[in-house]
């Protein structure tokens, strides 16, 4: 990685800081929806490079959300009352413990997930998915230890806008880093053709495979910041129409386009909560402002793919 991504990096977090030390001076509805801006934009990055920069399709982004954001809540749930201690030391120490573990355990769903069915292609890949986000609802639904139906109650609000937007900034780096690196190149190769790239001798479903645990760890990891914004979990909150929202930031940012699809979180994040306002007509206007963005920009909202390089 060249010195001056990190310090892109570093000055991101640097800012994060700032931002959100001084942000108990803003009004806690939007402190709400940036933090929701902020997770979006991890669950939009994450997919992007799965169907975006490998070509797959899955369908099934909401189920590792949902694995990520129930181990985490698990673990401070339990062993925050168990270990006691400062606020502080539990949001600093067993916080980004259970992020990361969050994130573990989802990577390790992508790949239980991605090892049999990624030897698909399209539609039937789409489908696998789409089965494994809603098994993995019917489970939490059915399991009394994560509250069932009922829900899970009671978990601490530990995300804050250095947390949100920090593992927003990590994941745009490291999902940036690996497509700029020789072997995410592999990658692009993929998804430009898939049978030349295993003509010239390419293991194309390690590449997927890689690509959907890499992706599965961050929706894990925004699974993680979620469960400790809102303090509540509900396995209806991970169905079918919550993959489809992150698919839809993907499609309308551009697939394959680093900055459209952060555009695109941003935006669809804001506008879901200005419509609120509206009631029940709200996601009828949310739809048709969609069909018009399709019709208007089907190629997404940023032309140009960050990683194409100008040639000299």
């Amino acid at each position: 990685m060249p010195p001056r991504s990190q310090l892109w990096l570093l000055a991101a977090l640097a800012l994060a800081g700032v931002v959100s030390a001084f942000s108990g001076r803003l009004d806690s509805y939007v402190l709400d929806v940036a933090m929701g801006v902020g997770i979006n934009i991890v669950l939009a990055v994450s997919l992007n490079l799965i169907n975006g920069f490998t070509g797959q399709f899955s369908l099934g982004h909401a189920g590792f959300m949902a694995v990520g954001a129930y181990t985490s809540a698990m673990l401070t749930t339990t062993l925050g009352t168990k270990l006691g201690g400062s606020p502080a030391l539990l949001q600093w120490v067993l916080f980004p413990a259970s992020l990361l573990l969050g994130g573990l355990l989802a990577a390790l769903a992508g790949l239980a997930v991605g090892a049999p069915s990624l030897r698909l292609k399209g539609d039937y890949l789409a489908i696998v998915t789409l089965g494994f986000g809603e098994i993995i609802k019917v489970v939490l639904q059915n399991v009394d230890a994560v509250g069932g139906a009922r829900g899970l109650i009671g978990v601490p609000a530990y995300t804050d806008l250095f947390w949100t937007f920090g593992a927003a900034a990590v994941t745009v780096y490291a999902v940036w880093g690996l497509l700029n690196s020789a072997y995410g190149r592999g990658f692009l190769a993929v998804a430009d053709d898939e049978v030349a790239a295993e003509a010239m001798g390419l293991d194309t479903t390690r590449y997927k495979i890689t690509a959907f645990v890499v992706g599965s760890f961050f929706a894990g990891v925004a699974g993680g910041l979620y469960a400790h914004l809102k303090g509540y979990l509900n396995p209806g909150g991970f169905d079918f129409n919550k993959s489809i929202e992150i698919v839809v930031m993907v499609i309308l940012g551009g697939m394959g386009r680093h900055v459209g699809v952060i555009i695109a979180a941003v935006l669809l994040g804001v506008l879901s909560e200005t419509l609120r306002s509206f009631g029940d007509y709200r996601m009828i206007i949310y739809s048709l402002l969609l069909i018009v963005l399709m019709l208007t920009r089907p190629q997404g909202l940023f032309i140009w793919p960050l990683w194409k390089k100008k040639s000299t």
